[in-house]
């Protein structure tokens, strides 16, 4: 697969995980374990095309493990300004952000990014 064609989609760890009260506060880093684990499983549902998926972590987030069909990404300091440092990044490529966060939705929309919500990845 040609990676610069793939859909590029960009999950906010934080916000997806934080959309559903599931005690997920008591342990972050498993949290984005699940969700990165689950994106691996099931990809993006309902889109038939090649996707290349990025899972941006931070806080007690940061040190997930990539598996294979997900990267991980440590934000340094701020995840939504990695996040839209990977999204500006991404050049021409067709890139979707899932997140909620309506600053971060409104940051990559300016840089051509498309958005859609935590619901799109939660199965």
């Amino acid at each position: 697969m040609n990676d610069t064609t793939a859909l590029l989609v960009v999950v906010d760890a934080a916000n997806v995980v934080g959309s559903v009260p599931d005690g997920w506060w008591r342990d972050r880093r498993g949290a984005a374990e699940r969700l990165r684990d689950r994106l691996a499983a099931k990809g993006l549902p309902g889109h038939c095309g090649p996707v290349e998926l990025v899972l941006v972590v931070e806080g007690a987030a940061r040190g997930v493990d990539s598996v294979p069909g997900v990267r991980v990404e440590s934000a340094p300091g701020s995840g939504d300004d990695h996040l839209v440092d990977l999204v500006a990044r991404a050049g021409d490529r067709p890139v979707l952000v899932v997140t909620a966060d309506r600053e971060l939705r409104e940051r990559v929309r300016e840089l051509g990014a498309e958005v859609t919500g935590p619901r799109a990845v939660r199965g």
